[in-house]
């Protein structure tokens, strides 16, 4: 079974007799349940934007967050000074991550996102590292941390949480909630996230232009296709980004 380790992962520990409390209060969704496997969450600002998304693994005594690298720090920073009083403590589990395509081994689970996204594990060994893994995510429009998915900027009903298994709109109030439940229950999504075919290539973070309008961002491509940021209103044809051509099928 092809897998390999993560390199660009961090994975904080959540304990305490108060983390369950005090993490149901910021993410996007409920906590699972020991022994349910993992959650796709996030945080967000009290506006409503995203800040960092993350895997979530109760087991038991502990709380698992599978996060980038690279947010890390800024997740544990942000989590310490929500936690107040709460008797919860945040610290590096010093654990790999694992991750890989077929029949997960003993001891890992699926990934919530998507079947196409295979399995992580947890302090195991990597395996086959020759794994195209922006094809498979492009494929399935899948956003990726500090790429697609940009603190500060990013709704995540734009990018397509709901499909991710990333929100529950029925849980109780956490951070960010008000906005979000906003957006699903009153407007129509007018952007969003969503596969293009693209012929040729374009640095990510491209202007989309159809005409001489801007239409929205390219970002990954890999195997002809991309994931762009898009206006629908102004997804027409022909679309460019940079010397590329982009062609979007709302069907």
């Amino acid at each position: 079974m092809p897998g390999e380790q993560a390199t660009d992962r961090m994975v904080l520990r959540i304990g305490g007799a108060d983390r369950v409390k005090f993490l149901h209060g910021l993410v996007t969704r409920d906590v699972p349940a020991p022994g349910a496997g993992l959650a796709y969450s996030a945080i967000l600002t009290p506006q409503g934007k995203y800040l960092v998304d993350f895997f979530l693994l109760d087991r038991g005594d502990d709380i698992l967050l599978d996060v980038k690298a690279d947010f890390g720090p800024k997740l544990a920073q942000r989590l310490a000074m929500y936690r107040l009083r709460a008797d919860a403590t945040i610290e590096d589990s010093g654990l790999s991550v694992v991750r890989g395509l077929g029949n997960a081994p003993d001891g890992a689970f699926a990934d919530p996102r998507d079947p196409s996204l295979g399995w992580r594990g947890y302090g195991m060994e990597g395996g086959d590292p020759a794994i195209d893994w922006d094809a498979i995510r492009v494929a399935a429009c899948i956003p990726e941390t500090g790429i697609e998915l940009v603190p500060d900027d990013t709704y995540i009903l734009e990018a397509g949480f709901d499909r991710l298994s990333g929100v529950d709109h029925r849980k109780g109030c956490y951070v960010g909630q008000e906005v979000t439940a906003r957006m699903k229950h009153k407007t129509e999504l007018r952007k969003g996230l969503v596969t293009v075919a693209v012929t040729g290539a374009a640095p990510v973070g491209t202007p989309i232009m159809a005409g001489d309008r801007e239409a929205g961002v390219l970002y990954t491509q890999a195997g002809g296709q991309g994931i762009a940021y898009l206006r629908f209103d102004r997804a027409g044809e022909p679309m460019t980004a940079g010397d590329a051509k982009v062609t979007w099928n709302p069907a």
